[in-house]
């Protein structure tokens, strides 16, 4: 469990380091249930149950850290546990419960997370982490039409370095503007799943998923490169 938490630590100092994180901007989940199963099985709530806008049957029963609602990644990297939640699925999958350590609301981004964590376990992938932050260049290429599309988009950005095409071997999904923390974000985030692991959310920011938080920041950071590449290339005057 610690080694997940400093892992979180650590991750949550880069986006802020990197001004990816403004004011209270960008979230986190992980699946702990493996590490945690035996110590909290039977562990009592802390709050009452919170409904789910659906029903998450493939996660009843499994625990999660979430970074909390408001809380400021630079408070994240200090501290995971005084700054997010440890919630757990109840068994019906249609709601959930605070059970550690402190009572704090998890992200309002949790819907588009809860989504993308079942969504993954039913197409047969035990996905552990959704990462979601705010990455400057990315999203300011969203403000352009013509990056709106996926595979354009993806092609542009495999072309400014090697590293981003063997990195980012999926490419990217593109989901066009929804207001946050809606379900409406989330289902449309669940369509780009099957086609990809980074997601860009237009004028928003951009989420990965994978089995190791640094691993899904590494991805983002690569692509971030790319888009810096292309806009300062651009501003160099290069032709497209």
């Amino acid at each position: 469990m610690f080694r997940e938490l400093d892992k979180i630590s650590e991750v949550a100092r880069y986006l802020w380091e990197k001004g990816w994180a403004e004011y209270n901007g960008g979230n986190i989940s992980v699946n702990l249930t493996e590490q945690l199963q035996e110590t909290f099985k039977e562990k009592g709530a802390i709050s009452g149950r919170i409904e789910i806008a659906s029903e998450l049957k493939m996660l009843a029963g499994e625990l999660f850290y979430v970074t909390g609602t408001g809380k400021k990644m630079r408070d994240v990297a200090r501290s995971p546990w005084e700054n997010g939640a440890l919630i757990r699925i109840c068994d019906d999958g249609k709601g959930y419960e605070l059970i550690y350590r402190e009572n704090i609301p998890p992200t309002s981004e949790l819907i588009s997370h809860l989504y993308m964590h079942h969504y993954l376990r039913q197409i047969g992938r035990n996905t552990k982490v959704v990462l979601h932050t705010h990455p400057t260049e990315l999203i300011a290429l969203t403000h352009i039409e013509r990056w709106l599309d996926s595979e354009a988009l993806t092609q542009m950005l495999w072309s400014m370095i090697p590293e981003c095409r063997m990195v980012v071997t999926k490419g990217v999904g593109v989901v066009p503007y929804h207001t946050p923390g809606t379900v409406e974000l989330a289902e449309a985030t669940i369509g780009q799943l099957q086609k990809h692991d980074v997601i860009i959310w237009e004028k928003h920011g951009v989420l990965a998923v994978g089995d190791d938080i640094t691993t899904c920041f590494d991805t983002i950071d690569t692509l971030n490169k790319s888009a810096q590449i292309y806009i300062q290339a651009k501003a160099a005057g290069m032709k497209d």
